[in-house]
């Protein structure tokens, strides 16, 4: 069982930074893929940006450029450097992560809210 918590998220002005991070605890194996994930109310939920275990990237093209994914697996962590964030920008931001068992399971994060200010 993994338990995953963001912390990071707040309120900034556009043009500005925020550095989210996701920790994993609980009882667990080897955790493959993490991710984060946006959700703005009555939309679906939408990739950000993802990274593998040995340090493999992908960028959502609305944040390329912007935006750095990196982990720790020391730490069993995750995060998100955001720059130059846009009123666009502003939604829920959910971690996401893969469990290595026999079957893999995906866990998510309770959310963190990031608001960006016009």
């Amino acid at each position: 069982q993994v338990q995953l918590v963001e912390s990071g998220g707040g309120l900034v002005q556009a043009g500005g930074s925020l550095r989210l991070s996701c920790e994993a605890s609980g009882r667990f194996s080897t955790i493959k893929d993490m991710a984060w994930y946006r959700q703005v109310p009555g939309k679906q939920r939408e990739l950000v940006a993802s990274i593998t275990r040995d340090g493999s990237t992908t960028y959502a093209d609305f944040v390329k450029g912007r935006f750095t994914i990196a982990r720790d697996n020391a730490k069993n962590t995750v995060s998100l450097q955001m720059n130059s964030l846009k009123f666009e920008d502003t939604a829920v931001y959910y971690c996401n992560v893969d469990e290595e068992r026999l079957a893999t399971i995906t866990y998510w994060g309770q959310g963190t809210q990031v608001t960006v200010s016009s």
